[in-house]
Order: structure tokens, then C-alpha cells, then sequence
């Protein structure tokens, strides 16, 4: 397949508009993002054809978050050493031919390591889309533009896949959630082919530090392990695998400094606004991620909405999000600054988890739901855009891949650590509720009051984090 992909990419260059590239680009993130989201509401259905147990179903979502996060930050950096291009469109083919395994599954070990592929193959495409994204667009104003049509797919994917995940297994079966990806990749991969042009890289012998790189991807999957699996393992066993990520991310560190030719540029973390953008990325996405996932759960399990159902309710954050970023994103931060509109857009993420924050389990959907799903869209659409300007403006060209997939390995991260620490505190308050006599759907709803209002808090430290350190010089 990589032999394939490597013929393919040396198609004789054709002129594209950048435009039509970044349509391409957006098309095959698309895909790995709604994969993220889209088999969250297939799990019961998945569960019940394959005979998983609770625990081991988690490893659904798990199998797919830790090659995933664990690799992004290696993948972004191969990609400025062999090509984006090469990488994009080989990380296109793997993940499309593991979405063809993952429809086929009859057995959970099948599945799982389907999933583990998936990973993989999103990994590597995802690792270099901002990279390449900043190199179609070096003037400012444009590149505002680029980054908020970008993100708004993004954004807008990740809601979308809420809604398929739940038409396409009510519809069909659960199998189609990944089926479908054949056509959508097979085009995306044709068209990347075309579309985007060729770029030889560095050269591996440039950069290419495998023993950090076998250290630095190491450290991350277990990073990612222990997180996504914290809610559902004693702490004494989660306790070893996260002193020995602290270990490998230590020799990773010391080895980046002595090397000749570092695989992570330990100058990267030096940018105030990259390293700040990061921190920042991490709060607000645990807090959106989490916000994403138990809210649909207390759509579900309070208001009692079933699996379509609840992935239409959340059709308004997609609408908002594409709107806005497509619409005004990019002329309102050429406006006002990056700065200003992501401090407003995490002030109105502020707001809306902390109306959440008191929903009852006599709610209903809309007044207690739809508010806070417009409040939140339109937040993130706001901030993301702002963020991503300010965390890729503070790399450097030879290290654009690289600073893109940092960026998204702090996204990957924060995403499990919100979801693995909120759904521990939802849980645990609804069994405390339970024990004590709290009729079932009080305790649910008083579970996720809980985490809403950690969230809160959470978003909270992500506006003051951006408030301090994303500041611009000269300002006071």
C-alpha cells in the first residue's frame, strides 16, 4: 500500500487553487474526526452483537485514542523529513482500508485491532494538515481564513458525528459507521493525490532519531492509556505504567538536548505563544469533550431521548459553529486580534458550562440544553480558529509539521483527560446517590451536575492560562 501511495504522489504536478487543496485537506480530517466521535452512540448496539463486557468496551474508544495520540507527535515530525504530502495521503490509505476492517468485524479482537489501525492511519494524516495548511497560506489575512474553515470542519465534524453514528446504526447497523468511510476515503485519496503538490521533505537522515522517537511515542501511549482507562482501573494499577510514562518522557527529554539531530527541537517549546497555546488547548478541549460526551449521556439517560434523537439535538452546534467560523471567524480576528476573540470565546464557553452546570433531571431540552449548545458552539467558534493562529504562528517553517502535530497530540490528550476525569466524577456521585436511596434519573442528573460544574472550573482556567501568558507584548 505505501509503495502504491509513493507512485501516486509522483504524479506529474498539475495547478490546483490553494483553495480546492484546502477543501481536500479538510475532507480527509473530516473523516478521521468524525471517526472519534461517530461510535460513541453505536456502543450498545456494538456490544450487544459482540458480547463485550462494560470494561472491555471502553476498548473500543480506547484501541483507537492511543496509537492515535501516541503517534502524533512522531508522524508530524516524519512528515517534515520524508513530505506532508507522502504522509497525508499514506496515513489516508491505511485508515481507509482499516475502516473496510472494522465493518467487517465479527469478533472483538478483530474490532479492537481494526481500531488500533484506524489510529494509525489517523495519526498520520492528521499529524501534518496544519503544517501544510500554513505553507498554502503564509499571508496572514488569508491564512485567518484558511484555519477558520479548517476548524470549522473540524468542530463541525466532530458534532456531525453524534448525529451519523446515530442515523446510520438506527438505519442500517452499526457496521456502516465505518463502512462508510470506503467512498469518502477512496475520493479523498484520489483527489489528495492530484490536488496537493509533492514535497520531497529533509530527508530521514535529517531529524530522524529513533531512539527518541521509540522513547517520545512510548511515553505518549501510555500517557494516553492511563488516562483513557483511569475510570476504569484501580489507581494502584494505573499508578506503574504512569511512573514509567514519566520516566520515558524524562530520558526522551535529556536524549532531545545531547542529540545532533534531535528528533523534537527542544527550541519549540521556547515560543511563548506555542507552548501557551498548547496549555490552553488542553483545558478548553477537556472541557468540550467532556461537555460533549456527558451531555449527550444526560440527553439520554435524564431527558430520555434515544440514539437519533439525541444526535439531532445536538444539529444546532455544527449549524452554529460553521456559520460563524465561516462566515465571520477570520474578519473578526483580523479585526479585533486573535487575542481578544479567543478571551471571548472562552469567556462564553465559561458561561455555558456554567449554566449546564445546574441542569435538573426534570429538564428539558429547550431550556436547559439548547441554550448551552449555542452558547458553547458559538464559543468555540470563536476561540478554536484564535488558537490555532497563535499556536502555529509561534513555529517556525522547518518546524511547521512538527508544532502540528503537538498541537494535536495536546488536543488528543486533553480530550481523554477531560472525558476520563469528568465521567470518573459523574459516575461516582450517581453510585453515591444510588447507595443513599436517590431515585435513579436524580442521581444521574445530580452526576453530571457534578462534572459540569468541574468543567466550569476547568474552562475558567483555560480563559485566565490564555488571559497571561497569550497576552501580546506591549499590552497591559
Amino acid at each position: 500500500m505505501t509503495a502504491v501511495v509513493e507512485t501516486l504522489t509522483r504524479t506529474p504536478h498539475r495547478t490546483y487553487s490553494r483553495w480546492t487543496a484546502l477543501v481536500v485537506l479538510c475532507a480527509g480530517t473530516l473523516m478521521t474526526i468524525l471517526d472519534g466521535n461517530i461510535v460513541t452512540v453505536a456502543m450498545p448496539a456494538i456490544q450487544s452483537d459482540l458480547g463485550f463486557s462494560g470494561p472491555g468496551l471502553a476498548w473500543v474508544v480506547n484501541a483507537y485514542l492511543i496509537p492515535f495520540g501516541g503517534l502524533l507527535l512522531l508522524v508530524g515530525r516524519l512528515g517534515d523529513l520524508v513530505g506532508r504530502k507522502r504522509m497525508f495521503t499514506a496515513g489516508l490509505a491505511v485508515f481507509t482500508a482499516a475502516s473496510v476492517l472494522c465493518g467487517v468485524a465479527t469478533s472483538q479482537g478483530m474490532l479492537i485491532a481494526a481500531r488500533a489501525l484506524q489510529g494509525v492511519g489517523g495519526a498520520m494524516t492528521s499529524a501534518v494538515v496544519l503544517g501544510m495548511l500554513v505553507a498554502l497560506f503564509p499571508e496572514p489575512r488569508e491564512q485567518s481564513r484558511a484555519i477558520a474553515v479548517f476548524s470549522a470542519v473540524g468542530a463541525a465534524g466532530g458534532a456531525l458525528g453524534t448525529f451519523l453514528g446515530g442515523a446510520l446504526t438506527q438505519a442500517l447497523s452499526w457496521h456502516w459507521i465505518f463502512l462508510i468511510n470506503l467512498p469518502i476515503g477512496i475520493v479523498a485519496l484520489l483527489a489528495a493525490v492530484r490536488v496537493l503538490d509533492a514535497e520531497d521533505g529533509e530527508g530521514l537522515g535529517r531529524g530522524a532519531d529513533y531512539p527518541g522517537a521509540a522513547l517520545v511515542t512510548g511515553a505518549l501511549m501510555l500517557t494516553v492509556y492511563v488516562i483513557v482507562g483511569s475510570g476504569d482501573r484501580a489507581v494502584t494499577t494505573t499508578l506503574l505504567p504512569a511512573l514509567l510514562a514519566l520516566a520515558l518522557f524524562t530520558a526522551f527529554t535529556v536524549r532531545q538536548a545531547r542529540a545532533v539531530r534531535p528528533l523534537l527541537r527542544l527550541r519549540l517549546f521556547g515560543s511563548r505563544l506555542l507552548s501557551g497555546a498548547n496549555a490552553v488547548q488542553i483545558l478548553m478541549i477537556a472541557t468540550m469533550y467532556g461537555f460533549q460526551f456527558l451531555g449527550a449521556l444526560y440527553v439520554q439517560r435524564v431527558l430520555g431521548f434515544d440514539a437519533l434523537l439525541t444526535g439531532t439535538a445536538f444539529l444546532p452546534a455544527p449549524i452554529v459553529i460553521g456559520v460563524l467560523m465561516l462566515g465571520l471567524s477570520a474578519r473578526t480576528i483580523g479585526r479585533f486580534g486573535a487575542y481578544r476573540v479567543l478571551l471571548a470565546g472562552l469567556v462564553l464557553i465559561v458561561a455555558g458550562m456554567a449554566l449546564l452546570s445546574r441542569a435538573p433531571a426534570d429538564g428539558s431540552y429547550v431550556v436547559d440544553v439548547l441554550p448551552v449548545l449555542l452558547l458553547l458552539a458559538t464559543g468555540f467558534a470563536a476561540a478554536m480558529p484564535a488558537l490555532t493562529g497563535l499556536a502555529m504562528s509561534g513555529a517556525r517553517e522547518e518546524d511547521a509539521g512538527l508544532a502540528s502535530g503537538l498541537f494535536n497530540t495536546t488536543q488528543v490528550v486533553g480530550g481523554s483527560l477531560g472525558l476520563a476525569v469528568l465521567s470518573v466524577l459523574a459516575a461516582g456521585r450517581t453510585e453515591g446517590l444510588l447507595e443513599g436511596g436517590t431515585e435513579a434519573v436524580a442521581a444521574t442528573a445530580e452526576g453530571y451536575q457534578l462534572a459540569f460544574r468541574v468543567g466550569t472550573v476547568v474552562a475558567v482556567g483555560a480563559l485566565g492560562l490564555a488571559a497571561v501568558v497569550l497576552r501580546p507584548r506591549g499590552k497591559v
